[in-house]
């Protein structure tokens, strides 16, 4: 499995010249954000695919774009890999507004207001989101496809999830352990 995560995003760009939350919600990708993601696309051609699960959120959703139509493969879009709320950016799209701008993808089985779970007020709690990603991980050891996965993800997920602190549209390979458990591996 890889996890990549998205191309720069206009909440990146702000953000990382000021170290304010800049406001921009459901932030979309930057030209760079597009060229990173079209260069992403070239990279992981030659990978062995079969399958992009992606987050709702724009930046995300773009960057998948290009990666699955150089390998003709659907984009199976899941708020379980979604940003951990704490900015502006992690605040998404409603899923009908979604659904205009994305009308080839199936988003049939997000609720309304994915981005929020049940009784959260601005940030995700600590356990909530530890029991996303572990949910996630636990998904994923029961896959018999998961060694043939693209993530396409953020940040705080992929650092949660592997411990990998990664730059816009930097991936990293995963793989089971004995215990069933992903792990980074080092390239």
């Amino acid at each position: 499995m890889i996890l990549l995560r998205h191309g720069q995003s206009q909440f990146n760009l702000h953000f990382h010249a000021t170290g304010v939350d800049p406001g921009i919600v459901d932030a979309p990708l930057t030209p760079l954000g597009h060229e990173q993601a079209e260069a992403a696309a070239r990279a992981l051609a030659a990978q062995g695919l079969q399958r992009i699960l992606c987050s709702p959120l724009t930046r995300a959703l773009q960057t998948a774009a290009p990666i699955a139509d150089r390998l003709d493969l659907p984009v199976l879009v899941t708020p379980a890999v979604r940003e951990r709320r704490g900015a502006s950016c992690d605040i998404g799209t409603c899923r009908t507004d979604l659904a205009l701008a994305w009308p080839h993808l199936d988003l049939a089985h997000l609720d309304e207001v994915w981005w929020q779970g049940e009784g959260e007020a601005d940030e995700e709690a600590d356990d909530v989101f530890a029991a996303r990603t572990d949910a996630f991980r636990a998904g994923m050891a029961a896959d018999p496809d998961w060694a043939h996965t693209l993530v396409v993800c953020h940040w705080g997920f992929i650092a949660a999830v592997t411990g990998r602190n990664l730059a816009n549209c930097e991936w990293v390979r995963c793989r089971m352990d004995a215990g069933g458990r992903l792990v980074a591996v080092e390239e």
